[in-house]
This record gives structure tokens, C-alpha cells and sequence, in this order.
């Protein structure tokens, strides 16, 4: 069976290469874009072509791969299946105008809708879009071959959320997959595209044109962090692949030209043993990319780091999220300040190039003195790079339910929105006071930063100017200091415009 495979892009969240770097000019056939690869659909298409499917991918960022392309594709090809993946709440809209132009491109042709979004709001989203026929809840490596072989039986499909007339059936749901060594490796040929390692902001913040991807090792989180949904998701269940598997791969990506690989797992930290592993066969291997991966300060994984370090790991994100115990504490982070220096400076000691930390401000009960001690706390780490976002809220997440128990939020109105928790919630410093803490705070950081450890501020500069005009870095460095610019903006929750509430302000953009 022919089976369309389509991952809808954010606008807001990628980039074309520039030309002076030598990105594609109009009219080429292979685009190099700043962006992860669409790693659920290049994780799939391989798992259904062992079906017996022919597949094709698409990756909206290509210009040539808009919903019309597709479209177009549609009636000329006539797939059997045409399955659109896509992210998050900021990407359901645009998910919709493609499954609306497809469907009229075919009306015979089912949809099915997948992705973390979709899956937590399957049956909202079946009310909602009247476009997609389906909706395959959860992991798609045995959900989609079960589906294509019943179509004509939905009902036998475990995990599948779909029409009967007027009517939505829930299926029962399918058991998280266990075995992840079981699926061959991803197709990272099939699309015409060249992803670039780069942040992702609103300037070309280009780290290296060396051959980039991404890959996934391990799936899942156990812990609780109330602004998190991945437990949600997961069921709270941490699944690894092996680590004979994972190198694998790696020795394929090496042999492949590859010379940049980050690791999207939600926590790569978490056991010992398999990180030993992998890093002694990248050494014993002698594989030549170098790597980065996120994890929790409070990982007995910290300790391996020495051995990471040597395996070539040169980037490590970690979510620090305060600088104070009483917001980590109310975020439910169950780590302390203590553990957050060790983990920073252990991974300097050890070499790691660049050490990045994420913060959240704006959470409940956070003063504007707490917001500036995040700052300082962040001056005084060995971080390299760092961004303080302001707290959101989305669907899945404990903190979401508090908000519906408040009264804040209507799970039944509000279910496709996010929100910045400073924008709703009367508890929580207004959105203009988090904003000028916010900028001074910046402007605190960047002086302690400079004065206090030029030399690695210039090591950074140095890095973003390999790839990079000064006006573009310039404009990365005085981003705090500016308005928002992202396509979609958060909404407010129905109970405020039902109170006549107007739009808050915005605020502005994070930066590393």
C-alpha cells in the first residue's frame, strides 16, 4: 500500500541556510534548512517499507512540500493512506489547513492525525476537525502497520481513535512498546533535505555546517515536573534501546559523513551502566562525529561524564529551571541548588565545550527578587550558554489540572491553547513586571558575564562568529531587549474573554 507521510512544520521554528553560507538558492531541488529532522516520520517510513508499503515523506519546510505540492501529489499518486504528523498545540492550526486541502484534493483518501498533540486530544480533535478520519494514539511503529492491514476494521486497531458516522470510538489503548531494538533505523535519505545545527531562534544562529541529525535512544521520564507532560505521555515509564543497538546506528551515521549528532531523549543520564557503553563503544569504535544530549543535575549518570567527555560529547543541556529552592521546589524538580553547581561545573572539569542551562521564570508564587537571584545563581554557574523562558502551560500537564481546579482554565473550551502562566494566573506576577525583570536580569547577566568570565564569553562569541555576520550577533545578544515576533501567539483562556479581558502584552524573545 502507498502510504503518504507528512510532518507539518511550525513556521516560527526554522530557517533557511543563508546563501553566504552556502544555502540553497531558489529553484534547487535539496533545501538546507536550520531545523531538527522530522524523526517520528524518518523512524516510521523505514518500519512500513518492512510492511511491505511503499512510502513517501514530506517535510513542509521544503518549499516544494506545501500543502498545494502535497496536494498535488495526492491526485497523482493516489496513496492509500495519507498520515500527517505533527508536534504540538502552536502546530494543530496549521495541521488542519493541510488535512482540509488534502481531503479536498481527496475526499476518499482517509487521514490520520499523530503526534504528542494529537495523541493527548484525539476526541477533541475529531469533534473539532472534521477533515481527519483518525487518529493513532501514542507510538506509531505498531499502531500504523496494524491500521493499514484493518482498515476496513478500525475497531481491532488498538490505540486508534476514529469515526463511525456521527459517532467517535475510542479503541482500547495500546501498550507502550517495550522492545525498541525490534525497528530498523531511521530514513534520513528519503527527503531532500539538509538539516543544519542551529538554535532555534529568529536569527541564523548556525553552530556548524558539518552533516547533522538527530537520534532518539531512549523514550519516556519518570519524574514530575509540574509544567512537563512527557509522563503523561509515557505513562511515567523510562524505555531505552540497547546500547549494542544505538551504536549500531551511530557506526551507520559515521560511516554515512555525519559529523554532528544531538540525542532528543528526554533524559539520556538516567542508567549508569548503558552510558558507559555506548560512550566505550564510540571510543572503541573509533566513530569521529561529535554529540550532545540533555539531562537532570541529579542523574547518577553525572558521574559518567569523563567518560562522555572522552567519547567526544561536546554539548550538554540541563534543565537547572530556578535559581532558588523554593521555585524548584514548587516546580516539583525534586533537585537542589547544590546539585545544579556540581552537576555544571563536573561537566566543565571533564571538558565538556559547551554546557547550557534552561530556566523558567514567571512560577507561581516567584517574586521579582527570586526572578533577579535566578540570574545571579546563572552567573555564578560554568554555564556557556543559557535562556530563560517564561512558564507556560499546556494540555497533559499537572499544572494544567491545577489550573482547571482553580477555575483558571476550561479543559473543554481551552483544550487546543497554551498559555504563559504570567498571562492568567492572578497568583503569578503580571506579564510586564516578569518582562522587566526579565530584561534586567539580562542585562544583569551579560555584565557579569563579561567581566567576570571574559574569556569563555569570547570562546562563546567566537563559535556563534564562525557562521554568523556581527549583525546577526548582534541581533541574537540584544533579543531579551526586544518584542516578541513568533507567528502565533498564546491565547487567553475562555473564562478571561468571556470576562471581556483584553490581550495581554507580549513578551520577548529568549535567547541563548
Amino acid at each position: 500500500m502507498k502510504t503518504f507521510l507528512v510532518y507539518v512544520r511550525d513556521e516560527d521554528y526554522y530557517q533557511f541556510l543563508p546563501e553566504e553560507l552556502g544555502g540553497s538558492k531558489p529553484g534547487d531541488k535539496r533545501v538546507k534548512v536550520m531545523a531538527f529532522p522530522p524523526l517520528g516520520i524518518e523512524t516510521l517510513a523505514p518500519v512500513l517499507r518492512r510492511h511491505g508499503h511503499d512510502v513517501r515523506m514530506f517535510d513542509t519546510c521544503h518549499p516544494e512540500m506545501k500543502g498545494e505540492h502535497i496536494a498535488r501529489a495526492v491526485r497523482e499518486e493516489r496513496p492509500v493512506v495519507i498520515a500527517l504528523s505533527f508536534l504540538s498545540t502552536t502546530t494543530y492550526a496549521a495541521t488542519k489547513v493541510m488535512a482540509e486541502r488534502l481531503k479536498f484534493a481527496a475526499p476518499d483518501i482517509p487521514i490520520i492525525l499523530g503526534g504528542v498533540f494529537a495523541s493527548m486530544n484525539s476526541e477533541h480533535i475529531l469533534q473539532d476537525c472534521p477533515y481527519a478520519d483518525c487518529i493513532g494514539v501514542g507510538e506509531g511503529e505498531e499502531l500504523l502497520p496494524d491500521y493499514l492491514v484493518n482498515m476496513d476494521d478500525p475497531g481491532s486497531v488498538a490505540g486508534l481513535v476514529w469515526r463511525d458516522g456521527d459517532k467517535i470510538v475510542s479503541n482500547p489503548p495500546r501498550s507502550i512498546i517495550r522492545d525498541l531494538d525490534q525497528f530498523p533505523y531511521p530514513d534520513r535519505d528519503s527527503l531532500p533535505i539538509d538539516y543544519i545545527e542551529s538554535l532555534p531562534l529568529d536569527v541564523p544562529t548556525v553552530l556548524s555546517l558539518d552533516k547533522f541529525c538527530t537520534i532518539q535512544t531512549s523514550r519516556g521520564c519518570p519524574y514530575g515536573c509540574i509544567y512537563c507532560d512527557i509522563p503523561s505521555l509515557s505513562k511515567g515509564k523510562w524505555r531505552h534501546r540497547s546500547a549494542e543497538h544505538v551504536l549500531g546506528e551511530m557506526q551507520k551515521l559515521n560511516d554515512a559523513g555525519y559529523r554532528s549528532i544531538y540525542l532528543t531523549d528526554d533524559h539520556f543520564l538516567l542508567k549508569r551502566k548503558r552510558i558507559n557503553d555506548i560512550c566505550n563503544g564510540i571510543v572503541e569504535r573509533r566513530l569521529e562525529f561529535r554529540w550532545g544530549c540533555e539531562g537532570r543535575v541529579d542523574s547518577v549518570g553525572v558521574d559518567q561524564l569523563p567518560i562522555m567527555s572522552e567519547a567526544n560529547c561536546t554539548f550538554l543541556a540541563y534543565g537547572v529551571e530556578a535559581g532558588t529552592q523554593k521555585i524548584l521546589d514548587r516546580l516539583n524538580k525534586n533537585q537542589t541548588l547544590d546539585q545544579i553547581e556540581y552537576a555544571v561545573s563536573e561537566a566543565k572539569r571533564q571538558g565538556i565545550e559547551r554546557v547550557h542551562g534552561f530556566f523558567l521564570i514567571g512560577s507561581p508564587g516567584e517574586t521579582k527578587k527570586d526572578i533577579m537571584q535566578s540570574f545571579r545563581f546563572a552567573a555564578r554557574l560554568k554555564l556557556d550558554s543559557f535562556g530563560f523562558n517564561r512558564l507556560c502551560v499546556y494540555r497533559g500537564t499537572p499544572l494544567w489540572q491545577e489550573y482547571i481546579e482553580l477555575g483558571i482554565i476550561d479543559d473543554e473550551r481551552d483544550w487546543f491553547k497554551w498559555f504563559k502562566c504570567s498571562d492568567i494566573d492572578p497568583t503569578i506576577l503580571p506579564s510586564e513586571v516578569v518582562n522587566r525583570a526579565r530584561m534586567k536580569g539580562y542585562a544583569l547577566l551579560f555584565f557579569l558575564r563579561i567581566f567576570g568570565r571574559p574569556i569563555q564569553s569570547y570562546k562563546l562569541v567566537r563559535t556563534f562568529g564562525r557562521h554568523m555576520k556581527a549583525s546577526d550577533i548582534f541581533k541574537l545578544l540584544s533579543s531579551p531587549f526586544r518584542r516578541c515576533t513568533l507567528l502565533r501567539q498564546p491565547e487567553l483562556p475562555a473564562k478571561m474573554i468571556d470576562r471581556g479581558i483584553k490581550e495581554p502584552d507580549r513578551p520577548a524573545v529568549t535567547v541563548t
